[in-house]
């Protein structure tokens, strides 16, 4: 398996030729403009997020302190309290810091606006006709199904005999947009509850939630593990009844910035949405250490919008992340952050102190990956008192072989223009989890998001740690699972049951 570039975590593409690339979000190499990026056009300005108490959002000393120190407001979530500002002054949140109000402050990111990825990490395996030649739907499976082996691996196909999920449940997908136009996306899809987010203001223009040509396919291929509809045509989603929406949030240059973490969590909150899916972590820090006055402030904003969400109704599901890193540890070594500059500083962090963000905030579900043997993903993070839940994110074929009529140990999924391919990541375990989620709201609809989320654990199934963990075979041990079978830091609660939720 060709080592992924450890930058990228975001997205799981797997390149032509490729056996496996992990990271969590797809970035394509493409330059982002102003004009797409954000609502201002002087390069030298950076994002901030002010926050302040929540309720009844920035008082007229701390507007006035706000344009005195150079910063232009875009908008604030009055709510709670989560003020975005762009400003060229490079002490801006440093000042602000000192007024009284300003609860917290920092910029979101490290390069003017708009930041640039010049790393290419592939584009995902799509179908073709070799693919599908031999692929021979049984009666009731949509032309694709037979290639899903991770269906059967939580019960969602026999779910699927007993209900498909209910169409008054929404799935959110906070990602790189979502093609709503997909045959297999377009009969789940819910316009009201989808927007773009990217410059951290909600912009509700028909189709601004829709990945642009070149950019990432990623919102598009989770938001089909979901939902795909039952229709007989392509792949079946695990909650193939319920509604999808799509939360774009981030850059053409595959940046998810703080400010539009917060929108997106915000306008789910507000629109009615039932399960958030959030297979990203927020740029640019891989992890944010409160110690540290700017990245405090981004845990502070996101942490806010992210239990607004949850009290509004919201379960929050997210990905664990693709390093093979034990969140549980005394320390790690993070040789990404910033991502946003020419050369990253490598620092050793505390991942007591130091977030994954959204995936280890408070009330988030968090999904760990297995494979098709059922085993943790070569790639996936783990750690004890960390890790959920586990569902299928898939894993090279050469690590685990799915049974046929499978042929890939990757994740199938939908992607824009209409087709269908492979990828892989805590990525595509994330949006099975949230699929299952959305079913266990469909069966108990007056449930709450703390109820939906313990029948999500109590009806895992225990998952015992596999010991000892030498994926590659070389007889060298590639990560430790602490913990007894029904709550261990490789699976958590145990494996996602589709099964359960639609019958318990």
């Amino acid at each position: 398996m060709t080592a992924p570039d450890p930058r990228y975590r975001r997205a799981l593409a797997i390149p032509v030729g490729m056996a496996m690339a992990t990271a969590l979000a797809f970035l394509p190499n493409v330059s982002a403009t102003a004009a797409e990026d954000s609502a201002v056009a002087d390069a030298t300005s950076l994002s901030y997020v002010v926050n302040v108490s929540p309720g009844h959002g920035p008082s007229k000393h701390v507007k006035k302190a706000i344009a005195d120190a150079g910063g232009s407001i875009v908008t604030s979530y009055d709510r709670i309290g989560v003020v975005v500002v762009h400003s060229a002054n490079p002490d801006f949140a440093k000042v602000l810091r000192t007024v009284r109000g300003v609860q917290s402050a920092g910029n979101t990111r490290n390069a003017p606006l708009p930041a640039q990825s010049t790393t290419d990490v592939g584009t995902p395996k799509v179908l073709d006709a070799d693919d599908l030649a031999d692929v021979q739907a049984a009666e009731g499976q949509d032309p694709l199904e037979p290639l899903q082996w991770d269906l059967p691996a939580i019960k969602a196909d026999k779910a699927h005999e007993k209900s498909l999920g209910s169409s008054k449940v929404t799935v959110a997908v906070i990602d790189t947009g979502v093609d709503d136009t997909h045959p297999d996306i377009a009969p789940n899809f819910d316009r009201a509850a989808s927007v773009n987010c990217v410059t951290g203001k909600p912009d509700t223009t028909d189709g601004a939630w829709r990945p642009t040509t070149g950019e990432s396919p990623h919102g598009t291929h989770v938001a089909g593990e979901i939902a795909a509809a039952k229709n007989g045509v392509g792949m079946t989603g695990v909650a193939p009844g319920v509604k999808v929406s799509g939360i774009k949030v981030s850059t053409t240059a595959g940046y998810f910035y703080t400010e539009a973490v917060v929108c997106g969590f915000v306008w789910a909150a507000e629109h009615g949405v039932d399960v958030t899916n959030n297979s990203y972590y927020t740029d640019p820090w891989y992890f944010n250490c409160k110690d540290d006055p700017d990245q405090k402030a981004l845990v502070d904003a996101i942490t806010r919008a992210s239990r607004y969400a949850e009290k509004k109704g919201a379960v929050n599901v997210a990905a664990a992340g693709n390093e093979n890193y034990d969140l549980a540890a005394d320390e790690i070594t993070d040789p990404v952050s910033p991502n946003d500059v020419p050369t990253p500083t490598e620092r050793v962090i505390d991942p007591s102190e130091c977030y994954d963000i959204p995936t280890q905030l408070p009330g988030v579900v968090t999904v760990a990956a297995t494979g098709a043997k059922g085993i943790k993903s070569s790639f996936s993070n783990h750690g004890l008192g960390v890790i959920d839940i586990a569902a299928p994110g898939g894993d090279s074929t050469r690590f685990q072989t799915p049974a046929p009529p499978a042929t890939s140990g990757l994740i199938l999924g939908t992607l824009p223009g209409g087709g269908w391919g492979y990828m892989a990541g805590t990525s595509m375990a994330s949006p099975h989890v949230a699929g299952v989620a959305a079913l266990i709201k469909s069966t108990h609809p007056k449930a709450s998001p703390a109820l939906v989320k313990a029948l999500l654990y109590a009806e895992a199934d225990a998952t015992p740690c596999t010991d000892p963990y030498d994926i590659d075979g070389d007889g060298k041990v590639d990560a430790v699972c602490e913990g007894p079978k029904n709550y261990n830091g490789f699976y958590g609660w145990g494996t996602a049951d589709a099964l359960d939720a639609v019958t318990k």
